[in-house]
């Protein structure tokens, strides 16, 4: 069987409100990165897939199955939702647990099942931690643990390493990549960084609309010859913003170091001088010509 997802010419509307514009899409095995701005639609597509929602109109399959049979698919994916805490009162190995007998997983299985994952996910020796005692990156790798308790062939995480530190998100996405060696693994967030460290194939999402899909190599490519860098004083830096989509800045005592989008090179300034793009710049740049920033 085939591991693939095909979204073809989904819509979903809330009222009068559409969420989802006629979406087409096709998601290959490995990891695959959903960039957008928080309220872009990313969580309205991924319960679509899930069959959380109902869609409005279009079609959905998962591995060939249609969304329609949701007990199919439901077996088939494993959802990590952007807020996971629940269950507080109970230790790691104990939500493993009750997750295993509501997933249908019979007791021997569980039992060998459990601490492999808890291994996996660097929590086995937090087995008896009760949920509401660890911390955001803890919570966040026992909720991918419990995601693909039952080995889905999709997982799905939403907004995934959001609030965590430095260290704890290197760390979580690392775990991903391992994860989708096998399987699809789907990552929707609003940050550049989780995209660029991970996946190779990314769509990019504005208003409910796909305004991009290809590889990580393509979207850069889109970027190539409007990106530029400048040291600049202090001083000037609040009119530079006045006058340019700047990306990045790098504060100095005297100086800073600026990167910023210009399409017309006659309003290039003298000292700035263009330079290769990364997935952030590139982000901006698309963003910027789907009139999505300034």
């Amino acid at each position: 069987m085939k591991t693939d997802i095909i979204l073809k010419d989904v819509s979903k509307f809330y009222g009068k409100k559409q969420a989802l514009k006629s979406i087409n899409l096709e998601i290959e095995e490995g990891m695959f990165g959903l960039l957008g701005r928080n309220g872009a639609g990313k969580t309205t597509l991924m319960k679509s897939i899930t069959t959380l929602n109902s869609l409005s109109a279009g079609t959905i399959t998962v591995c060939g199955v249609d969304i329609s049979e949701s007990s199919k698919i439901r077996e088939m994916i494993g959802y990590l939702p952007q807020d996971f805490s629940m269950y507080n009162n109970m230790s790691a190995y104990e939500v493993m647990d009750y997750l295993g007998v509501l997933s249908g997983l019979d007791k021997k299985t569980r039992k060998q099942r459990i601490p492999e994952l808890l291994v996996k996910v660097n929590l086995n020796n937090n087995m008896k931690t009760k949920v509401k005692a660890m911390s955001g990156g803890m919570r966040r790798r026992l909720g991918i643990a419990q995601a693909i308790l039952h080995n889905p062939k999709v997982l799905i995480v939403d907004e995934p390493t959001a609030g965590l530190d430095p260290e704890e998100r290197v760390r979580f996405r690392n775990l991903l990549s391992e994860i989708a060696e096998d399987r699809i693994v789907i990552l929707s967030t609003h940050i550049v960084g989780d995209i660029e460290s991970t996946c190779e194939n990314i769509a990019v999402m504005n208003e409910g609309k796909i305004i991009f899909k290809g590889t990580v190599t393509e979207l850069l490519d889109q970027a190539n010859g409007v990106i530029y860098e400048a040291k600049i004083s202090r001083a000037e830096l609040e009119e530079v913003k006045k006058r340019y989509i700047v990306t990045n800045i790098l504060m100095m005592t005297t100086e800073a170091t600026i990167r910023f989008i210009e399409t017309d090179k006659a309003n290039i300034f003298k000292g700035a001088e263009v330079t290769l793009p990364n997935v952030e710049d590139a982000y901006m740049y698309l963003m910027y010509r789907n009139g999505g920033a300034r």
